[in-house]
């Protein structure tokens, strides 16, 4: 199988930043480009035009949308549109969000809803589908319908093995062949030549969502006081510290039987610094 890889942007840089970083990875490699959807940010739908206008070759798409904030007609509009100015690059990344319920939005029977708003989009616009989630119906809703399912916020080789078995139970309920779905990880990731100081700027970044992601993970323990993450436990929410660490880090969450690996911003202490480390270091080394 191909080891292929993604960068993940957050929609909190300013007009052209998107664009300069897209087509560099691009240029360094990498195989897909996708936006954030998290509450707080630019919808992902902003990055992304930036993107595709100003790569080739890179598929792009939103990791993840979800059909609580977005109706199923707005998702199908947004997703034609990047297609159209893509150049038929995109794909739809639908999940359940996160942080909802800070703004009053209950989430009813997340699997049903994604289900149904991945059937009205791909019913109108025809492009690959990647599902977000951790949970065993969502999982096993990937493994029916999904071409990817991507573990959000995991850099966790362990929780490979326990994803495969839980899309294999959606692959048989469609008749699909087992491993139809390739399994996607990504987390935050900062590489530097300072491995120390990569690793605090990743702890910090991790805080943001570790008290959200921790508790799916059956194969970690949780950790209380998430800005204070043990070496062992960061190794499991982020990618962190020298080209060389985070070489190993991904071998081994290939090895595990991943079939893409997401680098989630903000890449480095410098962004644009860490993504040329990631393709000339990281990628080079696999």
């Amino acid at each position: 199988m191909k080891r292929r890889f993604g960068i993940g942007l957050r929609g909190n840089l300013p007009p052209g930043a998107y664009g300069r970083l897209g087509r560099l990875a691009e240029d360094l490699g990498f195989d897909v480009v996708s936006a954030f959807h998290d509450l707080g940010d630019q919808p992902a739908i902003v990055p992304l035009l930036e993107v595709a206008r100003a790569t080739r070759r890179v598929a792009v798409g939103p990791a993840c949308l979800n059909p609580y904030t977005m109706r199923p007609a707005e998702i199908a509009a947004a997703i034609a549109k990047l297609d159209a100015a893509s150049g038929g690059r995109a794909y739809l990344g639908l999940a359940k969000g996160a942080w909802l319920d800070t703004i009053g939005i209950t989430q009813v029977d997340p699997a049903t809803a994604v289900r149904g708003a991945a059937a009205f989009v791909q019913s109108r616009t025809k492009v690959p589908l990647l599902i977000g989630g951790w949970g065993r119906r969502m999982v096993a809703l990937a493994g029916e319908i999904a071409d990817e399912l991507k573990v959000g916020g995991s850099a966790n080789a362990d929780i490979v093995p326990l994803m495969r078995q839980r899309l294999a139970i959606g692959a048989a309920r469609a008749g699909r062949p087992p491993g139809a779905t390739g399994i996607v990880l990504g987390a935050v990731t900062v590489v530097d030549e300072d491995g120390v100081a990569a690793r605090q700027l990743a702890r910090d970044a991790v805080a943001r969502y570790y008290d959200v992601i921790a508790r799916f993970d059956p194969t970690t323990p949780i950790v209380a006081g998430s800005a204070q993450l043990p070496d062992e436990v960061l190794d499991r929410f982020a990618f962190a510290g020298t080209p060389d660490q985070v070489t190993r880090q991904v071998d081994r969450i290939f090895a595990a039987g991943a079939s893409r690996v997401e680098f989630g911003a903000p890449f480095g202490l410098d962004p644009v610094a860490g993504l040329r480390l990631l393709g000339t270091r990281v990628l080079a080394g696999l």
